[in-house]
């Protein structure tokens, strides 16, 4: 499996966005020294791709593959996208709270600790729908790692859940309660760029 080995702060400076919105509460003392060079138009629509991909920890071959989902759906072709990335198991299981950052809820989906309507599921792109219950295992729940005083949950506890999703931190449950707006999306992503660069 491809990874990603660049350091998070380094590419979030790159990118020009907050290690915020990965979950992630460091910020990068280094200033980035930019040239004066003006970026055209297809610098400006890459860039704005690149910043999805990071965010959401995705490869080019499957984000392809979402923008086709999107364009062929009904509705504006870039709020789909959006939709569609959000609602990713990996980053439903961030979203509620139950790992820092994207990328450890990835792992925490890997190592099969999800249920998703009580079922077991292990794949982080998997796509959740409205009224799903995604919870951690019965037997994980009792882990260090989701213990509330030293764990993820201690960690997230200031973390604000959409409003699209309902989280149980008690009982490590949470329930998709609608398909999330582009409103409800906190991500600095212009989709539209991204748009206009795949239909060139």
């Amino acid at each position: 499996m491809a990874v990603n080995r660049v350091p998070v702060l380094k590419r979030c400076r790159s990118l020009g966005l907050e290690p915020a919105y990965l979950g992630i509460d460091k910020k990068s003392t280094r200033e980035l020294k930019r040239s004066s060079r003006k970026v055209s138009e297809y610098g400006t629509q890459l860039r704005e791709k690149q910043k999805a991909k990071f965010i959401y920890g995705v490869l080019e071959k499957p984000f392809r593959n979402l923008f086709a989902k999107a364009d062929r759906a009904k509705g504006m072709t870039g709020e789909n996208l959006m939709r569609l990335l959000e609602l990713r198991l990996d980053n439903v299981v961030f979203r509620l709270g139950f790992a820092r950052t994207r990328r450890e809820a990835r792992q925490i989906v890997d190592h099969k600790h999800i249920l998703v309507n009580g079922k077991l599921v292990n794949i982080p792109s998997y796509e959740v729908k409205a009224g799903d219950v995604i919870e951690i295992k019965e037997n994980k729940k009792s882990s260090p790692r989701y213990k509330a005083e030293n764990g993820i949950l201690a960690a997230t506890a200031g973390r604000l859940v959409p409003e699209w999703l309902e989280a149980d931190a008690e009982n490590l449950k949470g329930t998709v309660k609608d398909l999330p707006t582009r409103e409800q999306i906190d991500v600095p992503v212009n989709e539209m760029a991204i748009v206009e660069l795949y239909t060139k």
